[in-house]
């Protein structure tokens, strides 16, 4: 027993270490550029919990970047590497869009009938490379990651030609606006929209699949031990479409919420530019999968993009010295990730002799 608490402690520990060493190189690349690395610092905690806007941006973003990662998180835990939640985001929003827009319906239900529409637009996007590996024994981190492409160019063409918005005027390729009865609405006496409940209750939803249920722990243990998994009568090809799909849902979801709560329309390149499924995946590394703990390594993430946003605004300390913090953040903890994985790749080769 004390050696299992000794071991939780360590695990929880490694992530908060990643997180000060990258702070500490963010100040060292904040000293370099000549500024008070305290007053940077402060005017990044500011920019992210200033007053209500800057806090309602903060958590919206961080809403965002969760349901990227908890994307990720599921696939991951299968053993299946999903890096296609970029295009997975893009065409849940623009399913979403496009749904509530042309597909007229009585009261409340554009409301769902969009929700519903981006996790399918992002559930069957996440099929096409779960087919592939089955079928084809295409690699799936491979036909993930290039899928990006067609799925993100494929959306920007059809907003900019089809179903672009020309009542405007406007210079940027968008649909229209979706209808009132379709749009997220704000918390009351908040600047924060209702989607951040929907990613809360998700997250604690998706905790229980993967903790509590068989489906959760064929999961686990098809990407822990694939053997093991098939010798104990696990389906791997059932396992491994069934948490793609999951995993394509949730970012598409994502990508719904986005657009019905914050542009109320699809905009060519504003699920993309912000870099919301990379977040995601490094919430998801730095939360070890864990449904609960990527929610933490999203806010984590959400403040430094918000903050630095205001750090560079009343500093004029580069953007992208959030972007070194990030990323040294994400390199100490895959340097851990990757020697759990060369223990356990080990350990099965001793184990077969």
């Amino acid at each position: 027993m004390p050696d299992r608490l000794t071991e939780g402690l360590i695990d929880l520990l490694r992530p908060l270490l990643a997180v000060l060493l990258g702070l500490a190189v963010g100040a060292v690349a904040i000293w370099a550029t000549g500024h008070p690395v305290g007053e940077a610092y402060a005017a990044l905690w500011n920019g992210a919990f200033g007053n209500r806007t800057f806090l309602g941006s903060t958590l919206a973003r961080s809403s965002t970047i969760a349901l990227a990662g908890l994307g990720v998180a599921v696939a991951f835990r299968a053993g299946a590497l999903n890096l296609g939640g970029e295009g997975q985001l893009a065409l849940g929003g623009l399913a979403a869009a496009l749904f509530t827009i042309y597909v007229p319906l009585p009261g409340p239900l554009p409301l769902v009938a969009g929700l519903l529409a981006g996790a399918a637009g992002g559930a069957l996007w996440a099929l096409l490379p779960a087919w592939l590996e089955v079928r084809f024994r295409v690699q799936l981190l491979i036909s993930s990651l290039l899928l990006n492409y067609v799925a993100v160019y494929s959306a920007s063409y059809l907003v900019s030609v089809p179903f672009r918005d020309l009542s405007g005027g406007g210079a940027l390729a968008q649909t229209r606006l979706i209808p009132e009865a379709a749009r997220i609405a704000l918390l009351p006496g908040t600047r924060m929209h209702a989607g951040i409940l929907i990613t809360l209750a998700l997250s604690l939803v998706l905790w229980f699949v993967m903790m509590r249920t068989v489906t959760g722990y064929e999961w686990r243990m098809t990407g822990l031990n694939p053997d093991f998994a098939r010798y104990g009568g696990v389906d791997r090809v059932r396992a491994l479409v069934t948490a793609m799909l999951v995993s394509g849902a949730v970012a598409g979801l994502g990508g719904a919420i986005e657009v019905m709560a914050v542009y109320h329309r699809y905009i060519d390149g504003n699920l993309t530019r912000p870099g919301f499924a990379w977040s995601g995946l490094m919430a998801a590394l730095l939360a070890d999968n864990h449904p609960l703990g990527v929610l933490l390594a999203a806010f984590l993430l959400g403040v430094i993009q918000v903050g630095s946003t205001g750090m560079e605004r009343t500093t004029q300390i580069p953007l992208e010295i959030s972007s070194v913090v990030q990323a040294v953040i994400v390199l100490f903890v895959s340097v851990r990730i990757g020697a759990d994985l060369l223990r356990r790749f080990r350990g099965r080769r001793a184990a077969r002799g």
